[in-house]
């Protein structure tokens, strides 16, 4: 029989979704219960640099049986100190994350391919030197192109990575896909043969479990899952698979699947006590973690799950934020509950929309200056205007101003993606100070630079509003 392995990032996924304020004594709890359940192994958050993220590291790997897993992203500075914390484990593991689909390269990684590479290699090796058991986690590996993928795993393994996780973060694939993806991989990355390999998948398609199930059918060493449901496989899951299919697939696995209800509703109260309303790491809500909406889904659909989220609207809100999703969702295939939390953030709630966007089109590139050409509508009047600037957000930002004919300092600009994934969803954040006050907006788009361009929109209607 042969052991599936399984890796609990439930302590993981709650640090990433910033959904739950957890304590370090209920964290600490999770990771005890975990432990009983005799989970392989236990993935921790990466540390932030302050004594209590180092502490509780510590804490964990000396209290509990299972193995230990660290995260170490692929740009942190704090590889020593992320060791510390976990070297006293039974099993200590150190985790390298890096992005590998291009949008999360450029957006979250802030590299090119080529940069990302050389990091790659030189945070594996430095995890190598203090930890003899280094994984490589390939986060949103199914959107990333092939050959760099290929290159990343097998950079990773020879400089030491003797575990390799790829990731469907979008959770577009169907299970017969996924494994096309996985054996790909084996194929083109030979190296992959010296490592255990694990998966993680989303369940953006409600398909998260049965891709793993045909993953561990086709040989993977194990599979990450969460106690409670977070949007990707859980335990119980897993468990089943092997209860049900076990003797046929001649896989077993270490978990007390005796305790497991028990163990997973405990973990559930413990999240869902610390959440003033229902979101999608509840276990008692897990028809919201699982949410796929498209654009053949009417208002009354889209409004019953902004309900659902705890959001109470009023009817125009909830008109502005079903006109922000279908705008959304014609360009992809599913919008989940994180994208759909941000167009709620991004639309309901806000003044009136003095200003509106119409229409821009931008022109950049390495051999030209970039240009922006904006078109807004006020009073269902169009206005106007090109300008240009060091890149597209610049010069749209400058279009703007010619638009309004007046500059505002901007105080803060952020960009960021909710999702992951080729099609990922971006934020911007954009504060705007006149008068001496600071106003906020905040934009959400598949394209980058929309959403930037939506949320200087956004601070502008807030100033203008407060004039008026």
């Amino acid at each position: 029989m042969r052991h599936i392995t399984l890796i609990d990032t439930t302590l993981l996924q709650a640090y990433d979704l910033h959904k739950s304020a957890l304590s370090f004594k209920e964290k600490l709890e999770i990771a005890n219960c975990l432990d009983r359940l005799r989970a392989d192994v236990i993935e921790l958050p990466p540390i932030t640099g302050q004594k209590a993220d180092e502490l509780f590291g510590k804490t964990v790997a000396a209290s509990v049986k299972s193995a230990v897993s660290a995260c170490v992203p692929v740009n942190s500075a704090l590889v020593n100190e992320t060791w510390e914390s976990v070297k006293a484990a039974k099993k200590p593991i150190l985790n390298v994350t890096a992005p590998a689909s291009p949008v999360q390269m450029e957006y979250t990684g802030h590299m090119k391919a080529p940069a990302m590479l050389e990091a790659i290699k030189k945070q594996v090796a430095a995890c190598r030197a203090l930890c003899a058991d280094v994984e490589f986690t390939a986060l949103d590996a199914t959107r990333a192109e092939p050959e760099f993928l290929y290159a990343a795993v097998t950079a990773a393994v020879e400089a030491g990575a003797s575990r390799v996780t790829l990731c469907d973060s979008a959770g577009v694939l169907l299970p017969d896909e996924f494994i096309t993806f996985l054996n790909g991989v084996r194929e083109n990355a030979p190296k992959t043969a010296d490592a255990k390999l694990f998966v993680q998948v989303s369940d953006g398609m409600c398909m998260a479990a049965a891709c793993a199930a045909a993953a561990v059918e086709a040989g993977a060493d194990g599979v990450k899952c969460t106690a409670v449901p977070a949007g990707y496989t859980t335990l119980e899951q897993i468990a089943r698979l092997a209860q049900v299919k076990g003797s046929a697939l001649e896989i077993e696995i270490g978990l007390r699947t005796t305790e497991l209800n028990r163990v997973v509703s405990q973990i559930g109260r413990i999240v869902s006590a610390n959440r003033s309303e229902p979101k999608p790491f509840d276990h008692s809500g897990g028809e919201i973690a699982n949410i796929c909406l498209d654009k053949n889904d009417d208002i009354t659909e889209v409004t019953k799950v902004v309900s659902q989220l705890g959001y109470d609207l009023s009817e125009e809100d909830n008109a502005k934020v079903y006109e922000a999703f279908r705008r959304i969702a014609v360009k992809k295939q599913f919008v989940g509950t994180r994208e759909l939390d941000a167009i709620v953030a991004s639309t309901a709630l806000q003044v009136p929309a003095t200003f509106r966007i119409d229409s821009y089109v931008i022109n950049s590139g390495n051999v030209l200056t970039a240009t922006a050409n904006i078109t807004v509508l006020k009073d269902g009047e169009r206005r106007q205007a090109v300008a240009v600037g060091d890149g597209p957000i610049d010069a749209a930002f400058f279009a703007i101003e010619q638009i309004v004919g007046h500059h505002y300092d901007m105080d803060d600009f952020q960009i960021q993606t909710v999702t992951e994934g080729a099609e990922s969803m971006g934020s911007a954040m954009v504060k705007l100070r006149a008068d001496g006050k600071v106003y906020a907006g905040s934009g959400i788009s598949t394209d980058i630079i929309g959403a930037a361009i939506r949320a200087y929109i956004s601070a502008l209607n807030k100033i203008v509003y407060e004039g008026e």
